[in-house]
């Protein structure tokens, strides 16, 4: 088996003095889909924050390609290969599509370009003289993928990435996530939505009050009625 692409072990995270992740482990094998499940304050959010780097981890260890990355400023996180679609999706409103995907461009060597996260965005091809702002909120996703995609990530962490999009939104996005996962891109999906996820994760594990009770293949966990009702309530 390959090693581990990103692992987790151990890791403690406070906000301020509030405990918020106790303990987390997870890891991510190079092109795996792993899914981060749970309900809505259960700390999806800070755990993908913290392994980029955005909320650091007070204790534990955070590796990426083998090399401690819990340390670094989430910058240097993500020339290292490491990308971040956040739920509020954060594109720059005031700029054009196309100007959002440049100003994230890898400045060499990079396997993206504008043309070929068209090629998979389809939709953004005619986009892209407009301003960000006037988007919708799944043309803002896509794009928010799309310039992730610029930096020339081999891993990428989605939060909430199906959350408030209609349902033909939705299904448009697992393609395009699948065609993500053929091009051997990792990916780390923090979700509620188990229905978005289950054609397309390898594995899962699913958080609770900040600690992780359950790891296993998403076919076991789509198969176990017991944990999927005592934690995700579905």
């Amino acid at each position: 088996m390959e090693p581990w692409l990103l692992e987790a072990a151990e890791v403690h995270t406070y906000y301020d003095l509030s405990h918020i992740l106790f303990g987390v482990s997870l890891r991510v094998r190079p092109g795996e889909v792993v899914c981060l499940l749970g309900r809505n304050g259960a700390g999806k959010t800070t755990t993908l924050k913290t392994l980029m780097g955005l909320t650091p981890a007070a204790r534990g260890t955070v590796r990426f390609k083998g090399e401690p990355i819990s340390r670094l400023p989430p910058f240097e996180v993500a020339r290292r290969g490491l990308g971040y679609v956040p739920e509020e999706r954060r594109v720059f409103a005031g700029l054009t599509v196309r100007e959002n995907l440049e100003v994230a461009r890898k400045t060499a060597g990079g396997r993206w370009n504008v043309g070929r996260v068209c090629r998979l965005f389809g939709h953004l091809k005619g986009l892209l003289g407009r301003k960000a702002g006037s988007l919708s909120g799944g043309e803002q996703q896509m794009l928010t993928i799309a310039r992730t995609l610029m930096g020339d990530p081999d891993m990428i962490l989605l939060d909430e990435p199906s959350e408030g999009l209609a349902p033909l939104v939705i299904q448009a996005l697992q393609e395009q996530l699948l065609e993500l996962k053929k091009e051997g891109i990792a990916l780390l999906l923090s979700e509620q939505n188990l229905g978005f996820v289950k054609d397309l994760g390898d594995r899962a594990y699913i958080i609770e009050k900040g600690m992780i009770r359950y790891e296993g293949t998403l076919s076991e966990l789509l198969a176990n009625e017991e944990v999927r009702r005592s934690y995700l309530a579905v």
